[in-house]
């Protein structure tokens, strides 16, 4: 069995390629020069380097090694769009087509595209059904009612950012919104709305956005981000069950235990 990989940052990509090769796959797999993780190279059985918009030779590549199925996995920084795209003819034909630019239907679109070339993708955690955010309070801490009143406010209002296509996270405290995610990420998201509670405590929310495409894009977590919630005084994390995604979660539910962080996991059955 083979499959295709297309490799952005962070380690999803070298998760996955494990657990492939642990159900037999033989992994060929694409990365980006600003963005994928160099230790892929050695993992995986065949590898390209290629450019942003080098959409020809990705395709190319996986026809030769017999490619039919394959995921997108990993971050792609938006920075990076800016100053280390080389499209090709078949990329710039694809963004002709694209009317809307929002993430989510530029990767359908991409998905659309690939399938039309005989290439099938994949859900994002069909190998790896563990890291699906499970409903519940994971820590030892339950937010109290006052941080209640702010996960049921920022839920109902990440929905809204989320249908604009704006980002997947922001940052809540007192009832006032003080971070929204865009082109900067999460860390940075967490970083400038706690900051701006000045140790007053604040709410992370981190959710899908509405019709979620479940092959790419889930909102993730991980150790990375407590250990920034940490650094910028954020008490709560909130995610979605079912519709995200974290990396090593027993170290995640240590750490924030640790600190007096909570952690909880809920679905819009839950929001008053």
């Amino acid at each position: 069995m083979k499959i295709g990989l297309i490799a952005g940052g962070g380690q999803f990509p070298l998760l996955f390629t494990q657990r492939a090769i642990q159900k037999g796959y033989e992994v060929v797999a694409v990365g980006f020069n600003s963005e994928t993780d160099k230790g892929l190279v050695d993992q995986v059985a065949h590898f390209k380097w290629l450019y942003l918009g080098q959409v020809s030779k990705m395709v190319n590549y996986f026809k030769s090694h017999g490619i039919c199925q394959a995921v997108m996995l990993g971050t792609i920084s938006k920075t990076n769009i800016f100053k280390d795209i080389r499209p090709d003819l078949k990329a710039l034909a694809f963004i002709a087509r694209t009317s809307r630019t929002h993430d989510d239907t530029i990767l359908s679109s991409f998905a659309n595209l690939l399938l039309k070339e005989g290439i099938q993708i994949k859900p994002s955690t069909f190998l790896l059904p563990e890291l699906i955010s499970k409903k519940g309070c994971w820590t030892k801490r339950k937010p109290d009612r006052a941080e209640k009143k702010d996960i049921y406010q920022g839920w109902k209002l990440a929905k809204e950012i989320g249908k604009l296509d704006i980002g997947q996270c922001l940052v809540i405290s007192n009832g006032t919104i003080l971070a929204v995610e865009a082109i900067d990420g999460t860390d940075a998201t967490i970083k400038r709305g706690a900051g701006l509670a000045q140790g007053a405590g604040a709410v992370v929310v981190k959710l899908s956005k509405p019709g979620q495409d479940l092959r790419f894009d889930l909102p993730s977590s991980g150790c990375a981000t407590i250990q920034t919630m940490i650094e910028s005084g954020a008490t709560v994390l909130v995610l979605e069950a079912n519709l995200s995604i974290a990396f090593d979660r027993e170290e995640m539910i240590r750490l924030a235990d640790h600190h007096g962080i909570s952690i909880i996991a809920l679905t819009n059955e839950d929001i008053p």
